[in-house]
């Protein structure tokens, strides 16, 4: 008997947004939201950088963006937690969303 290989909680959520891509939109605005109650700049920061994988990567990222992919992978890293507004706009922008005030 093969031992059962399991897979990691990050493996079960890329698996998922690539087959489902339309709900990203979804899972950001939903960690915007926990941030605007508890603050952590981190976790929604995390769900930048997730979208960003799902949407192609960093360089394609970089590209659309047309920063730096290095600097976008600093930015949107979790051990980082002050971005400019300006990228997290042209962040939000390149991946077809944008800023809003309800």
């Amino acid at each position: 008997m093969k031992p059962r290989k399991y897979r990691t909680w990050d493996e079960v959520k890329t698996e998922h947004y690539t087959k489902h891509p339309k709900e990203i939109k979804s899972y950001l605005a939903i960690s915007l939201e926990e941030y605007q109650k508890d603050g952590d700049e981190r976790a929604f920061l995390s769900a930048l950088a997730f979208a960003a994988k799902i949407n192609g990567g960093f360089s394609k990222l970089s590209k659309k963006t047309g920063l730096n992919r290095e600097n976008l992978y600093r930015a949107l890293s979790a051990n980082r937690s002050d971005p400019r507004l300006s990228t997290i706009r042209r962040v939000l922008n390149a991946l077809g969303f944008s800023l809003a005030i309800k």
